[in-house]
């Protein structure tokens, strides 16, 4: 495979020919999240708890047989099939360093991931290394790992140092191997809610010092060892802030938007439609990318822009054909015209976002038919987003407002839902994730190694429909 760089604005091959990336993302792997994955709560307690539980052995042999079940060779071989020419790869740091020995790195994470390489480079298919969590945290939310809405790693020194050298490690590793597209060197930055968010959105101010400093020394450290490999930026605020990034000397660089946009993730009963008091159709869709800041900022600068994230309502394991893949298809035709990079969220789930989806009958989902149910029932994935049950709203609002009661001015919708965020999705999902680690106590590990078996490709529900589309916009020539 040709080692991919940045000239005149584009992403080239070595013989200076434009390449387009195109893929997904393989969220909930190295990197687990509750909704793809069917648990509570974070992962690193989840795997505290199932060693307190299950048992030091058991616990280990639980999630390495997930990770060699949910993605191996046969999902790439698949991947490539549908054209796909690139994939993002959420990793967490604790797959490479354990926080009882900072700085030592450990060769089990690595060796999974030497796999992955093999793999994509035998399909040639590009990888864009992503650290989705990194030590600390970059941001409050569950997809960096954190239960505690702190993003402690903006100000603790220790926690960058380990970033730098993780990265450096990586580089040290992988210099040679063509087959990294990128390193997309942090997933999502919050730079400025340290304590977790407070404010509405459109009052969240960026610390531009310090992330353009971070970025700035991140660079450095990596072109230490490794000269030539493009590194990936994302913008501020879950990576949709560009407008006071530094422009940087190092010519091979290029940035990452993520653009989760309404008409995608709602549950729309037609389209094209009127949403919130905006019609949406394919122009509609065209214009709110080019309206972002990653979008304006890669053209003002002539840098590429890859849309790293972005999604639609995946729930078509029963069979129904949902609007969204219209409208998701209408946004996979914007971004080829407007000649952007993409990899969408996700590859596969149990059920939300995911272009496969683990079969609702299969023996997992029938293992954790009580968590699921808990888990509507309590909402404790997104109900701090969408809304809860009105039992349990009455009591979130009353408690909010009166909160707020004792602070004029406070943003009363803003308060409720981080309010909401903290008490349901933080405490209570894992509080839930008991009920999830009792459900493997009395498995073998013969019984644990079937049940996990329903994340294999050749167990989980495809939409023929909506392969083929994204088999067309994979394909679909410039």
């Amino acid at each position: 495979m040709d080692k991919l760089r940045v000239a005149g604005g584009m992403i080239v091959n070595s013989s200076k020919q434009p390449v387009f990336l195109r893929g997904v993302n393989i969220g909930g792997w190295m990197n687990m999240e509750h909704f793809i994955n069917g648990y509570p709560g974070s992962e690193a307690r989840l795997r505290a708890l199932m060693k307190q539980e299950l048992g030091e052995r058991k616990a280990s042999f639980f999630f390495d047989r997930f990770l060699d079940h949910f993605f191996n060779e046969n999902d790439v071989a698949f991947l490539k099939k549908c054209g796909v020419t690139a994939i993002r790869l959420p990793l967490n740091y604790r797959h490479f360093e354990c926080d009882q020995a900072p700085f030592e790195y450990l060769e089990k994470g690595f060796k999974r991931l030497d796999s992955v390489l093999d793999w994509c480079e035998k399909y040639s298919i590009y990888i864009f290394l992503d650290l989705h969590a990194v030590q600390g945290w970059q941001n409050g939310d569950w997809h960096c790992d954190n239960s505690t809405r702190h993003a402690l790693f903006w100000t603790h020194r220790q926690f960058q140092d380990r970033f730098y050298s993780l990265w450096q490690e990586i580089a040290r590793r992988y210099r040679n191997r063509a087959v990294i597209a990128a390193y997309d060197i942090i997933n999502e930055p919050l730079s400025n809610a340290l304590f977790g968010r407070f404010v509405p959105d459109n009052e969240y101010q960026p610390d531009w010092e310090n992330i353009n400093r971070i970025y700035r020394k991140a660079i450095e450290e990596i072109r230490k060892i490794d000269t030539d490999h493009i590194i990936m930026l994302e913008g501020d605020y879950y990576s949709v802030l560009f407008s006071d990034f530094e422009r940087l000397s190092d010519a091979n660089i290029i940035y990452s938007s993520h653009n989760y946009i309404e008409v995608c993730t709602s549950a729309i009963s037609e389209y094209p439609l009127v949403l919130n008091g905006t019609y949406w159709d394919y122009d509609q869709i065209k214009k709110q990318l080019m309206q972002t800041e990653g979008y304006s900022f890669s053209k003002t600068n002539q840098v590429p822009l890859v849309v790293g994230e972005f999604c639609f309502n995946a729930k078509h394991s029963s069979g129904k054909k949902y609007h969204q893949i219209m409208a998701f298809a209408d946004q996979l035709k914007a971004y080829n015209k407007c000649s952007v990079h993409w990899t969408f969220w996700t590859y596969k789930d149990v059920g939300l976002m995911g272009w496969l989806q683990v079969d609702p009958q299969s023996a997992y989902m029938r293992t954790i038919q009580p968590v699921i149910a808990a888990k509507e029932a309590l909402r404790t994935d997104f109900g701090w987003l969408g809304g809860f049950p009105q039992e349990i709203q009455q009591h979130i609002s009353a408690l909010s407002n009166k909160i707020a009661s004792f602070i004029p001015g406070i943003d009363l919708f803003t308060n409720q839902r981080y309010f909401a965020q903290a008490a349901m999705s933080t405490y209570t999902a894992d509080q839930l994730q008991l009920l999830y680690a009792r459900q493997f106590v009395d498995k073998s590990e013969k019984e644990i190694d079937e049940i996990l078996s329903s994340f294999r490709i050749k167990n989980c529900v495809q939409n023929d429909e909506l392969n083929k589309l994204i088999e067309a916009f994979l394909r679909d020539k410039i």
